[in-house]
């Protein structure tokens, strides 16, 4: 099939930081061309992939050139998509709305999936416009807020099994990896580590918005030992800093769609400890794969019980429920669909 792959433009794909959306769509379109097909990325200039490349702006916005309007880049992303439509077999958009008007209106098969939460206020009103458009969502627990859309499948997202190589150790401290933001609860997660006497390591980006946030709350707890910032991570490091892990906290306070850095830690062999909000039950085994808790203290608890859990069960078991190919191969069945139910041959 011929399939285009529509990127957000804020991050480069993959990223070169922090980005899990962008790290998604590489994986999955390096799936897709390995299965065959013939792919190409609509992104940031600066982006790498086995697929074919149209560079819509010549780089990803966080770290380019300062004042770029992002509208402007979003516009000139929906007029090269809407000039090479017919291009395509299927169009595979995961830019939110803002494609929609035009995607609906080509005889191109389209589906959208949705990587951000979307409890937001006027969002019923765009579903309501757009009441036949086809979106996947990446967990179930996501599309509580909006059950009407034309959800088509639920597809949870996967990663190269040989990205991350397991470790089997019991691991030293344990780790938070995230955005630095309150609903992240990297506040939670120091007086957890704290609670349960154990050393904690935050890879972590400070959104510029934060600033005051990390001034106030998160820096006067950063002591340099017990508590150690190394700021944003790419893959090669993240690898270790996961690895050598007791286990990854993940103490959310939002609608969590996903959580990809808790598969990303089981694909190292690392246990999650995660409080029960949005994807979390969905994504984590209670018992095998991490914990499930409710609140702090069960966090304490469930801490001092990850020793009972084999780290070599978390990594088969991301292998079998989250590797990139069987991504790959959800996503290719609904495109299939699609393109029958408009009577297209691929």
């Amino acid at each position: 099939m011929r399939i285009a792959q529509l990127a957000p433009l804020a991050e480069s794909v993959p990223p070169k930081l922090y980005g899990g959306t962008e790290r998604v769509i590489a994986w999955l379109v390096d799936e897709l061309v390995e299965s065959g097909h013939d792919v190409t990325l609509f992104a940031s200039g600066d982006s790498k992939t086995k697929g074919k490349l149209h560079a819509v702006w010549p780089r990803a916005l966080r770290l380019g050139r300062k004042g770029a309007d992002p509208n402007a880049a979003c516009a000139l992303l929906i007029e090269a998509i809407a000039e090479r439509a017919r291009d395509f077999d299927v169009i595979h958009s995961h830019v939110d709305w803002l494609p929609l008007p035009m995607l609906s209106r080509t005889d191109v098969p389209f589906l959208t999936t949705m990587h951000g939460r979307l409890d937001l206020p006027g969002l019923p009103q765009v579903i309501g416009a757009f009441a036949d458009a086809p979106f996947v969502s990446i967990s179930a627990d996501q599309r509580r807020p909006l059950p009407e859309a034309n959800w088509i499948a639920t597809i949870q997202h996967g990663l190269p099994k040989d990205m991350f190589r397991p470790s089997y150790e019991p691991g030293s401290y344990l780790a938070f990896l995230g955005r630095l933001t309150a609903d992240k609860g990297p506040e939670d997660a120091i007086r957890i580590a704290r609670a349960a006497r154990m050393p904690l390591r935050m890879a972590a980006k400070i959104p510029r918005a934060e600033t005051a946030y990390f001034k106030n709350k998160l820096e006067p707890n950063i002591d340099g030992q017990k508590v150690q910032l190394v700021g944003e991570v790419d893959d090669a490091k993240k690898q270790p800093f996961l690895a050598n892990a007791a286990g990854l906290l993940f103490p959310i306070d939002w609608p969590e769609p996903f959580g990809l850095v808790m598969i990303e830690a089981m694909a190292c062999g690392t246990p999650v400890i995660a409080y029960r909000s949005g994807s979390v039950p969905e994504v984590v085994e209670d018992g095998v794969t991490g914990f499930i808790v409710d609140g702090e203290e069960q966090a304490i608890r469930a801490v001092k019980e990850l020793g009972r859990l084999d780290r070599r069960v978390v990594r088969a078991r991301f292998e079998e429920r989250f590797a990139a190919r069987r991504m790959a191969n959800e996503y290719e069945s609904r495109y299939r669909e699609l393109v029958a139910r408009r009577g297209r041959q691929p």
